[in-house]
């Protein structure tokens, strides 16, 4: 079976505040909760005008105490920009505050644009030190009574660790350290197909896992008829090309026909970047996400969806955990 999750950018939209995001985050949590979702995760973007959920660890408490049972966790912090210790301390905190809730997914990439990423590290070293970091990372996070260095609160917490990715890296590093695996199939499917079958076949057990757990990320764009479900899947298009072309901003309104605002090119590259994707009616997405899991047997789907309005958001995600359980779809427990 497969279980279902929810990840959220707390969108800023065009016309809103910072605050109006955080507050819509929270609301959010609240009712995927109440929808059965398994897990909440937020990612870290820095610099970024659509997107409030920088203070990444800092969002996951607030969303933990404003809800009950739903884990939540990170999609992902991206290790380069810290130090492993002030993540395990960070983390150790969240999961000593709400233990057994607490997710760690884990970005190799910056975030953000490079002047941001030198401003978020000081200093840019050009060896890739993203292995050694989560390893030190999961020492922090287990039973380090005798270390010289300890993470206090993390210690003894062992926090369950992923590892995200858009390409085959990912896929080799959390196999061979036998962790959960996250794709980026919503954004950046080139991949998915062989970074599947990197992870599975060449996946070793790890005291956190035995045997492979794959999550699968897709986008979706729920609502009462196909023609609105496109149209809310407009914003997230524009967005898209806006980021592609340095033209930052909150995220857009949709649009009735975004053909007539960007060139069939540029429509073309977008489409595929979000080929993972199901807007339209309940059945329209629900033949999507069943066509979906058929193909790829992911152990977990996460949903996402970055739509302009707080209550269509609201509405699209409860679609999607209707379509869930009409498909079988569980929240099966994993790491």
């Amino acid at each position: 079976m497969t279980s279902f999750s929810l990840l959220d950018l707390a969108p800023v939209p065009e016309g809103a505040t910072v605050g109006d995001a955080l507050r819509n985050t929270l609301d959010l949590a609240r009712h995927a909760e109440a929808w059965g979702y398994r897990r909440f995760w937020l990612a870290e973007h820095h610099n970024m005008p659509a997107i409030a959920s920088a203070a990444t660890a800092v969002l996951i408490g607030q969303v933990a105490a404003a809800t009950k049972a739903i884990r939540v966790g990170s999609g992902g912090i991206m290790l380069p920009n810290h130090a492993p210790l002030m993540v395990a301390e960070a983390f150790g905190t969240l999961a000593t505050l709400f233990p057994g809730r607490i997710d760690l997914g884990l970005g190799r990439a910056p975030g953000t644009d490079m002047a941001t990423a030198r401003a978020l590290r000081r200093h840019m070293e050009g060896v890739d030190s993203f292995p050694h970091d989560v390893v030190e990372l999961m020492g922090y996070l287990g039973e380090t009574t005798d270390a010289r260095v300890r993470a206090i609160p993390g210690t003894g917490t062992r926090v369950p660790i992923w590892i995200l990715g858009s390409s085959l890296y990912g896929a080799q590093l959390a196999a061979h350290l036998g962790l959960p695996y996250a794709f980026a199939s919503h954004f950046a499917p080139g991949d998915l197909e062989p970074a599947i079958e990197v992870y599975r076949t060449t996946f070793r057990p790890s005291a956190q896992l035995a045997e492979p757990w794959l999550m699968l990320a897709f986008n979706v764009f729920a609502a009462g008829s196909d023609a609105e479900g496109r149209r809310l899947r407009t914003s997230m298009q524009q967005a898209f090309i806006n980021l592609r072309t340095g033209t930052l901003g909150p995220l857009p309104r949709p649009v009735d026909d975004i053909a007539a605002l960007y060139d069939p090119a540029a429509l073309a590259l977008v489409d595929r970047a979000l080929s993972c994707s199901a807007a339209g009616s309940p059945e329209t997405v629900r033949r999507g996400i069943a066509e979906f899991v058929a193909r790829h047997r992911p152990d977990e789907l996460i949903l996402t969806g970055q739509i302009h309005d707080h209550a269509a958001r609201l509405r699209s995600f409860e679609i999607a955990a209707e379509v869930m359980s009409t498909l079988g779809l569980t929240v099966a427990a994993s790491s």
